[in-house]
């Protein structure tokens, strides 16, 4: 976390509920970890209060959960969340690629071709926030150049928890090397105008980034369930 930048168009608490929220979406604040007010104002440069606030907003809005006694937490992210957003990702992404096929032009496969490469070089750099920009410019590429706006929109509604779930799923090990792969058949597949093939390769790549993220989930589990158990024997 970094200090806000004050924006005279918003009002302070707005500035830092954004900051708060883009955190937990990225992946900077993770699931299950604990919101410190004081921590969190120190990092920002703020006050306590446009942070408390924001806090509040955060769970309204699902980001954040308090616990009696105990604080705010960055809510957690169930199964059933998951397989929800998925089960529609899964449908909305082929029908866009599916479209991209049929109406792309000669300089978007080319923006497309020029994303992969930006793809690749930031794998070899290890770098997973800016990788995840990137498969999000992606991404957003071919819903526009399916050219229908309300799928776009529909998209665009879902687009925050897309979001989070895109950076946990491409933080699991060996994720980001297999989803630049995944696209690069797509963008042949879009390419060759292979409507088919495209919406058959596009719902594989979101299955493939589900499953990578429940083996996550999984995991996370387990390493919870150990270091509980080990406490107990203490």
């Amino acid at each position: 976390m970094v200090p806000v930048k004050l924006d005279t168009y918003k009002p302070l608490r707005e500035v830092v509920f954004d900051t708060l929220r883009e955190a937990i979406i990225n992946g900077t604040l993770r699931p299950g970890e604990r919101l410190m007010e004081i921590q969190l104002a120190e990092e920002l440069g703020v006050s306590r209060t446009p942070v408390r606030e924001a806090i509040r907003k955060l769970e309204l809005e699902g980001f954040v959960v308090m616990v009696p006694r105990k604080g705010a937490y960055v809510a957690g992210i169930s199964l059933k969340d998951i397989a929800d957003v998925f089960e529609v990702r899964a449908a909305l992404e082929a029908l866009a690629a599916g479209l991209a096929a049929e109406r792309v032009t000669g300089d978007e496969l080319e923006e497309l071709e020029r994303i992969l490469v930006r793809k690749a070089k930031i794998i070899e750099d290890e770098n997973l926030s800016l990788f995840v920009e990137s498969d999000t410019k992606f991404h957003d590429a071919l819903y526009r150049m399916s050219r229908n706006q309300r799928l776009i929109q529909i998209l665009s509604n879902l687009q925050d928890e897309i979001q989070r779930f895109r950076a946990a799923s491409l933080a699991y090990p060996g994720r980001m090397s297999e989803a630049l792969e995944e696209h690069r058949k797509i963008v042949e597949a879009v390419a060759e105008r292979n409507i088919a093939q495209a919406q058959k390769l596009a719902q594989e790549h979101i299955e493939n980034a589900e499953n990578s993220l429940l083996e996550a989930v999984r995991r996370k589990q387990e390493r919870e369930e150990i270091t509980q158990g080990r406490r107990k024997s203490d």
